[in-house]
């Protein structure tokens, strides 16, 4: 069983990804899963100079990259080829930037399997995994796992487990892991009060039973800090080390 520790640049907005990647390794971090959009320094239109500057930032730091936080929505209304698209153009710079996974969003309720059935070429030669959030219209595990399981390829599509969502829907943190399977693929470490994302351990969401089903399995788990939607909460630091300490005290077993 291997376990590797991360931590999203969502909650350093605008941050550069050398001085992101310099804070994620203070802090202990095996890797950096790096917000993909446009209003940041990594988005699909990198030319191969920024693509190599992006890694080389991550390297000198000792890090890789876990994840890009893609924002493409899988189920979205409206026709398939721009959200096809968009897929394509995550996958492509996954691979050029040496990341091992793209997380997309559910989104709609629009049939998701052509479009992620698309670009399951693009994921096998490129070496990329195509992970689903637990999230929007898709929130648990059951919801979620319905999206992949058809194509019977974890190793190429797969679940993003947000902690935050599948228990605020009422699915308890052992249900989502028994429902996930072999389609787990990546855990997101949050906390909220309500609405409002706290330092993970002072919130409602029950981070110790989620570390007690995850015993046993291999994969990244990153703190997922939501400042760049909520502008007011702190920096990522406490909630930097609080994850960290989280992480520590579950990675085995």
């Amino acid at each position: 069983m291997v376990r590797w520790f991360a931590v999203s640049t969502l909650g350093m907005p605008g941050t550069p990804i050398g001085r992101a990647a310099g804070l994620a390794a203070d802090h202990g971090c095996a890797g950096l899963e790096i917000r993909t959009h446009p209003d940041e320094q990594v988005h699909t239109g990198l030319s191969r100079r920024e693509v190599s500057e992006v890694r080389a930032a991550v390297a000198d730091h000792g890090l890789e990259i876990a994840c890009l936080a893609g924002y493409a929505r899988v189920c979205a209304p409206g026709p398939d080829g721009p959200v096809v698209a968009e897929l394509r153009a995550l996958v492509d710079l996954a691979h050029r930037l040496g990341a091992p996974s793209v997380r997309v969003f559910p989104g709609g309720d629009v049939e998701s399997r052509d479009r992620i059935g698309e670009v399951l070429d693009d994921l096998r030669s490129s070496g990329v995994r195509l992970l689903v959030e637990t999230h929007d219209s898709h929130p648990t595990g059951e919801e979620a796992v319905r999206l992949v399981r058809p194509f019977g390829a974890p190793e190429l599509v797969s679940v993003l487990w947000d902690a935050l969502h599948p228990w605020r829907h009422g699915e308890a943190p052992a249900r989502t892991r028994e429902v996930l399977g072999e389609y787990l693929a990546y855990f997101q470490v949050k906390d909220a009060v309500g609405a409002t994302p706290v330092v993970p351990g002072l919130g409602a969401v029950p981070l110790a039973e989620c570390g007690e089903v995850l015993r046993g399995w291999s994969g990244w788990v990153s703190l997922e800090w939501e400042k760049a939607w909520y502008p007011d909460i702190p920096p990522v630091d406490a909630p930097l080390r609080a994850a960290a300490k989280w992480f520590a005290e579950y990675r085995t077993g």
